[in-house]
């Protein structure tokens, strides 16, 4: 393939990650007008996101599966329009237990989408690092432009009419799928689809100790990206007094500089190593965090958003990481799988954060979470110092 149409497909796939990405993102900027409109607590809307999440992570094992039975694009694409499909019920939601159920569609749409769109692109390039961090800044993209504008017409039209302009950004990445992404022949067309769910083999992958170690990494930086994701717009309303609009524009920031900082980020993991762009990605966003949680005014806002956003860049060295360890035939199978166990751990992320804020409040629950950086950070070191090659 040309190096201008692998491009292509590049931008066709990131599109799609900027679509289903950035409707599950938006649901944190809108959390605060859900709360008042639906007259709930932060912990029952955790539970409802902490679905979708882990609804999300439940069908990146047959994901990838299918992907490497049928070819990874018709699960690509099944995946955007089955997220544009969940979003507009979000959106069509009465009551806290339809926006609870409709987020459990939106998180199964979602779910069919990234392990094929990280295997086709690993597929396309030597340099997978580099690529798999455009995919993952294309979503921090998204987390960028859909609270931003989200915010706005939440505040002057209603919750309601940004999550479903939110659902519309899935028609033309659909149609970029259908024109620019290649049909690759299936990695493995014989798959048998009950071998796949064998409790020995499931077992083999999980318990290669490199497999298991990276997917611990991933579970802590996993449950960060929840706890923000979820629930930051609504600490910055609540800890910080930002209006509901000007918290969703921060909440923007963070992943508008997420999305500079993972491109530079995966190349950094090409040149240096994975486990140091982790590294570099832990440290800054633990220190962002505790900024936004202990700094005063608004400087302490701007330093905090910053830092945090700049730390969110581990999306890329991570897949990396995996992808590493994994031969092609066993990349949407393996992954799909690892994905799996590790996004339906980090998933209670949203539920945790949101029950300790309504318990003990907000420096409390994002107090945990920079607790748990730091464990990711003791990890990291330790496989460095002790020389564990994991």
């Amino acid at each position: 393939m040309s190096g201008g149409r692998r491009r292509l497909a590049l931008a066709a796939v990131s599109a799609g990650n900027f679509s289903q990405l950035g409707a599950r993102v938006l649901l944190g900027a809108v959390v605060p007008f859900v709360l008042v409109d639906f007259g709930t607590t932060e912990a029952t809307v955790g539970l409802a996101l902490t679905g979708m999440w882990a609804t999300y992570a439940l069908l990146q094992f047959p994901s990838g599966v299918l992907a490497d039975r049928l070819g990874e694009r018709p699960v690509v694409l099944a995946g955007i329009v089955g997220a544009g499909v969940g979003t507009a019920l979000v959106a069509l939601s009465s009551s806290i237990l339809a926006f609870g159920a409709a987020t459990l569609v939106l998180g199964a749409g979602a779910g069919l989408f990234f392990s094929p769109g990280t295997s086709l692109l690993s597929r396309l390039y030597d340099e997978r690092g580099g690529a798999l961090s455009v995919l993952t800044g294309a979503g921090a993209v998204a987390g960028a432009a859909f609270p931003a504008v989200g915010g706005v017409l939440a505040d002057r039209y209603g919750w309601e009419v940004a999550v479903g302009a939110g659902a519309g950004v899935a028609v033309p990445a659909a149609v970029a799928t259908l024109l620019f992404v290649p049909s690759l022949a299936p990695a493995n067309p014989e798959r048998d689809l009950r071998a796949a769910v064998d409790p020995g083999r499931i077992a083999d992958v999980l318990a290669r100790p490199p497999l298991a170690y990276t997917t611990a990494i991933a579970v802590l930086c996993g449950f960060t990206f929840q706890a923000v994701s979820s629930f930051l717009p609504t600490f910055l309303v609540a800890h910080r007094d930002l209006a509901p609009s000007t918290a969703a524009t921060a909440f923007g920031a963070v992943f508008a500089i997420s999305a500079v900082a993972q491109p530079v980020n995966g190349r950094v993991s090409d040149v240096l190593s994975r486990d140091a762009a982790v590294a570099i990605s832990v440290t800054l966003a633990g220190a962002g965090i505790a900024t936004l949680v202990l700094a005063p005014g608004a400087v302490g806002t701007v330093a905090g958003v910053a830092v945090l956003g700049a730390g969110i860049s581990w999306p890329g060295p991570i897949q990396a990481r995996f992808m590493d360890r994994l031969t092609d035939a066993e990349r949407g199978y393996a992954f799909g799988l690892l994905r799996t166990v590790y996004m339906f751990l980090a998933a209670s992320g949203s539920v945790v954060t949101g029950a300790v804020a309504s318990a003990a409040g907000w420096p409390a629950a994002y107090g945990l979470v920079v607790a748990l950086l730091a464990t990711c950070l003791a990890l990291l070191g330790a496989n460095r110092t002790l020389g564990l090659d994991l």
